[in-house]
């Protein structure tokens, strides 16, 4: 039962988020020493209702990706076999309540009640994702990329922001540009791998009604709009590297050997593209280089002091 849960709630995409965050927190943030709000405590709590929701927001979507999953993956349909419906429901809706308690929890102890808002609003954009936005071609894909980026954002609205005075102004604004360029970058890594996973799933879309891109273009133009998309970030990440680390050998050859290497060889394999075997692979290789990329949050230490 906890190892079909594990699997219900994506806990590798968890982990992801865990680590992405916590290497914000401590490979970026505390290295270099700049004023912050959040305690030991505090970072593990925003942690804790970012993970909680992120959860939610996987049980709720699998709830209602019943009928697609039984076709695209009937082996790993889990709800109704391994998991009650009823069970799925209940836990959504634990891990909702925690994640927007701790939310509003936080917030009010960093002097920002407002900001508690902003879980109410991922939990209900996750929701609306799983029953409604998911069905309009693209902008379901957006919606969820943006929220995968907005776990990045949320670091630096709570740690940062609040520590915020004049005299640290531009230092707390440098990092908190860094901060927004990997969610950029987590973004648009996500949108593409959004799509691919349309490309994957075309059939149960198919058969479930939905309006995806493969569906309103057909896969050969699909590609190619993917592909189109997938210059964005390899564009933004070659400009990034010019203007800000191109004095640094070791991230040179990081960034090119692990981020832009890989791109490349996704933009000339969406191409030919045609199986479902092919686009799960390029799904995988989409969520290895945002790996790959987070896990460049822990060199800046070596690279910039």
């Amino acid at each position: 039962m906890l190892l079909s849960i594990l699997k219900l709630v994506r806990f590798p995409n968890l982990l992801m988020i865990l680590l992405t965050q916590v290497l914000i927190k401590y490979g970026l943030f505390d290295s270099f020493g700049i004023s912050i709000t959040l305690s030991g405590l505090g970072f593990s709590l925003l942690v804790i209702a970012s993970i909680c929701i992120a959860a939610a927001g996987n049980v709720i979507n699998d709830i209602h990706d019943l009928e697609t999953d039984r076709i695209n993956k009937p082996e790993k349909v889990l709800i109704g076999t391994k998991v009650s419906i009823n069970s799925a429901y209940t836990l959504y809706i634990i891990l909702s309540i925690i994640g927007v308690g701790i939310g509003f929890y936080l917030s009010n102890i960093i002097g920002k009640p407002g900001f508690s808002a902003i879980f109410i609003i991922i939990s209900a954009l996750l929701y609306l994702y799983a029953t409604y936005l998911k069905h309009i071609m693209l902008v379901g894909n957006l919606v969820v990329s943006a929220l995968v980026g907005f776990s990045i954002i949320i670091v630096g609205l709570y740690d940062l922001l609040p520590a915020i005075t004049p005299e640290n102004q531009q230092t707390q604004s440098t990092f908190f540009s860094i901060v927004l360029d990997y969610a950029l970058f987590a973004f648009l890594l996500n949108w593409l791998r959004e799509m691919v996973k349309d490309q994957e799933d075309i059939k149960g879309d198919y058969n479930a009604g939905r309006n995806t891109l493969p569906i309103a273009l057909g896969a050969k133009r699909a590609n190619l709009v993917i592909f189109i998309i997938g210059l964005l970030p390899l564009a933004a990440i070659i400009y990034y590297l010019y203007n800000y680390l191109f004095e640094n050998l070791v991230a040179v050859l990081y960034v090119l050997f692990f981020i832009v290497a890989p791109l490349l060889y996704f933009l000339i394999n969406i191409w030919t593209a045609e199986t479902k075997k092919d686009y799960s692979k390029l799904s995988f290789l989409l969520k290895l280089i945002m790996f790959l990329g987070i896990i460049s949050l822990g060199l800046y230490k070596f690279i910039l002091l």
